[in-house]
């Protein structure tokens, strides 16, 4: 979260008052972006889970992948959005994701050592809440949830100065249930948030589908990632109770 916290503030509320009431149907062009903007999100989930097995190979998965996630994220911000640099944006785009899944599996190959099934449910709830949320935003009415923009900002504001003054007077149990839920409240929200803000810039012509896409893709990962804490922690939990009723018995 640390490093994706940089790219969220630059997700400022783009909007005014007058926008908040501007509650137009979505235009066939823009429904056609979306089309393009999932299909593309779709194809950068697969490539993270391809990054995360290359890492099984060659095991090249750590601090030096997180650091290239950020470059090519960045590159990719900064290149013009021109039918020139669309393959190159891609490209950008691509390798974003074969390094932040390369970047994730040390905790999902303790997860898969623990019980494999919880990475195949963790995924499977993340979509499911991602795509409840998504089509939460596009069946609601124009730009209803821009109001979050500011509120999610904050938050993770809130949540960057509790790490950092975890790290003097550290951080128990309490403070580390309320970041791993408080984030995923917050990335859930920045579902609601993006979905209608892609909307909004495509309705102004902005059509750039893989910036689009890549905005998503962090949010996604971001209550993946929680997910699976979650559920592994839970898991723990039912275990050492089971051992303690064992214990008992015996």
């Amino acid at each position: 979260m640390d490093y994706a916290a940089s790219f969220f503030e630059g997700r400022g509320t783009q909007w005014n008052y007058n926008s908040l009431k501007n509650f137009n149907a979505i235009s066939t062009p823009v429904q056609h972006h979306l089309q393009r903007v999932y299909m593309t999100l779709a194809a950068t989930v697969l490539l993270s889970a391809v990054g995360v097995y290359i890492h099984t190979l060659w095991n090249i998965g750590g601090i030096i992948t997180s650091l290239l996630f950020i470059g090519a994220s960045t590159w990719l911000a900064v290149t013009p959005s021109t039918a020139e640099n669309e393959n190159k944006r891609l490209q950008l785009l691509g390798a974003a994701a074969l390094c932040e899944g390369a970047s994730l599996v040390t905790l999902v190959g303790q997860v898969l050592q623990f019980n494999p099934s919880i990475v195949m449910f963790a995924f499977l709830g993340s979509t499911a809440i991602f795509a409840c949320f998504t089509g939460a935003a596009l069946l609601a009415k124009r730009r209803e949830y821009l109001f979050l923009g500011g509120i999610l900002s904050s938050v993770i504001s809130m949540m960057l100065m509790m790490q950092f003054g975890s790290m003097f007077v550290g951080r128990g149990a309490f403070m580390f249930n309320v970041e791993l839920y408080l984030g995923l409240a917050v990335f859930v929200g920045y579902v609601l948030f993006d979905t209608q803000m892609i909307i909004e810039r495509a309705s102004l012509g902005d059509y750039d589908y893989i910036k689009h896409t890549l905005d998503l893709f962090m949010d996604f990962v971001a209550i993946f990632v929680r997910i699976l804490v979650i559920m592994t922690k839970n898991a723990n939990e039912r275990e050492r109770k089971d051992r303690e009723r064992r214990r008992r018995r015996d």
